[in-house]
């Protein structure tokens, strides 16, 4: 007894000694100087969502053509939507628990998918009319601007937001800033709703990305700036330089030690905790394949590679990475780094095993990301790549929910999700279709046959010929 009882006073001892006694983490946290909790215990949400639903109404849609999002196509089938979420898919309106009181929509001949999601846009930052006063979304200042976010340069009113609903079907999209440079900051998902403030467009729940960009971009607007980066090396070198110093950073911060805040470094560090997401523009298949070690040597992951018009020859590397690919259906040759962008490059991928995503980086391709998609299918089609309508339009809905992070919130057509759907007149993936209804959670707020379900923009207002018609 004695022996064991010198033993627990010698380790009690020992702890005193090296600082390891269980009050000592207490004592240390009890005098952390205010500057040091404030630069560890921040809020990280100080701009919050205050999105609320629209009303939404028990909504039923009979006899269409579903897809669902998630592969899976329903000839004749019913869509339930109650209290702003999907309720059910079946193959048909019998063993449905319906309401007595629910709208019953008859889609006989028609299409029914989920919201369609843009992956890479700029509405709102750069919103029409397309004015010099109005240009807000590259901050041109330092390589590396982590520090700012897309979010508050959104303004509500930009008339793109009703045309991509209107046009394109589409109920959310993630707002990035440009690609001027290595890191030009945080991007929001917002919901495609009219609201007076971004606030109120904010999409709850949805994770923030951070823009980073590759190529020519970054070295040609700091190259004409006679500073670093000129060159590809030197895009690499201080993208290495600032991820090691949001390395230090992190580890100050979790040992106590930051005496400030760093805004640039604080995004950075939600980068490495895993809590903030990478969408990197990046267009050669070589500077793709760097940056994903990259991301291995610093400890973080690539959700997404955007414009991505070389992915097809490494599709095999993003699919093993999980690493989606948003992508135009053909756009090339705009300048070097697009030259050998193909049309099959979405097929390849698809074939490859790897994310698959159509986005639009444009206020009018956001509202036909349905027939890019299509286009993108009939040049898979022919090199022998059969890709199905339904797996089609997962490269609008599912995949990009995934690529932002908001895939268990909606995305496809599955119980529980939010009532995010679109009715087409015809096939979603023929030039000759358009939305004849859209609900986001469940609220219908366009209506092709009703002029009071049409957004309009206050903007737009008293505009001759745009005005109160959509």
């Amino acid at each position: 007894m004695r022996g064991l009882r010198r033993t627990l006073l010698g380790a009690a001892a020992c702890a005193l000694v090296l600082g390891t006694g269980p009050g000592l983490a207490k004592d240390k946290k009890k005098d952390e100087s205010p500057a040091v909790k404030a630069a560890r215990d921040f809020n990280k949400d100080p701009y919050p969502s205050s999105y609320r639903p629209y009303p939404s109404h028990t909504t039923l849609i009979t006899g269409a053509t579903v897809f669902d999002g998630a592969g899976r196509k329903i000839e004749g089938g019913a869509v339930l939507i109650r209290d702003g979420k999907i309720a059910a898919v079946a193959d048909s309106v019998a063993g449905l628990d319906v309401p007595s009181d629910a709208v019953w929509i008859d889609g006989t001949g028609k299409f029914v998918t989920p919201g369609i999601i843009d992956a890479h846009s700029h509405l709102g930052d750069y919103p029409s009319p397309g004015v010099e006063a109005h240009s807000d979304g590259n901050e041109l200042t330092n390589p590396t601007t982590p520090q700012v976010w897309a979010e508050h340069s959104v303004w509500p009113q930009d008339p793109g937001f009703s045309r991509a609903m209107a046009n394109g079907g589409v109920t959310a999209l993630l707002v990035l800033p440009g690609s001027g440079n290595l890191m030009g900051g945080r991007g929001v998902v917002l919901k495609n709703v009219p609201a007076r403030t971004m606030q109120g467009m904010k999409f709850p729940g949805a994770p923030y990305s951070l823009k980073m960009a590759c190529g020519e971009n970054p070295k040609r607007v700091y190259g004409a700036k006679g500073r670093a980066p000129s060159t590809r090396m030197g895009n690499l070198a201080v993208n290495r330089e600032t991820w090691i110093k949001a390395q230090e950073y992190r580890f100050k911060r979790d040992a106590g030690k930051l005496e400030s805040r760093d805004l640039a470094m604080e995004t950075l560090a939600g980068v490495l905790d895993g809590e903030i997401l990478v969408q990197n523009h990046c267009y050669r298949a070589d500077e793709m394949a760097i940056v994903l070690d990259m991301s291995k040597e610093f400890g973080y992951k690539v959700s997404t590679f955007h414009h991505a018009v070389e992915s097809y020859k490494i599709g095999d590397l993003l699919a093993a990475a999980g690493t989606c690919s948003a992508v135009w259906a053909d756009w090339w040759g705009f300048k070097m780094e697009a030259y050998d962008g193909i049309p099959e490059n979405a097929g390849l991928l698809y074939k490859a095993g790897a994310c698959v995503v159509i986005h639009s980086d444009d206020e009018n391709g956001i509202q036909r990301l349905n027939q890019e998609a299509a286009k993108a299918q009939g040049d898979a089609r022919r090199i022998g790549v059969d890709v199905s309508d339904a797996e089609v339009v997962r490269w609008l809905t599912l995949n990009p929910a995934k690529a932002i992070g908001i895939d268990k919130l909606t995305g496809s057509l599955e119980a529980g999700k939010a009532g995010d759907v679109v009715l087409w007149n015809g096939n979603p993936l023929s030039v000759y279709s358009r939305p004849e209804k859209v609900w986001v959670d469940g609220a219908l707020l366009f209506d092709a046959n009703d002029r009071k379900r049409r957004a309009v923009s206050d903007f737009e207002l008293g505009q001759p010929g745009e005005g109160d018609v959509k």
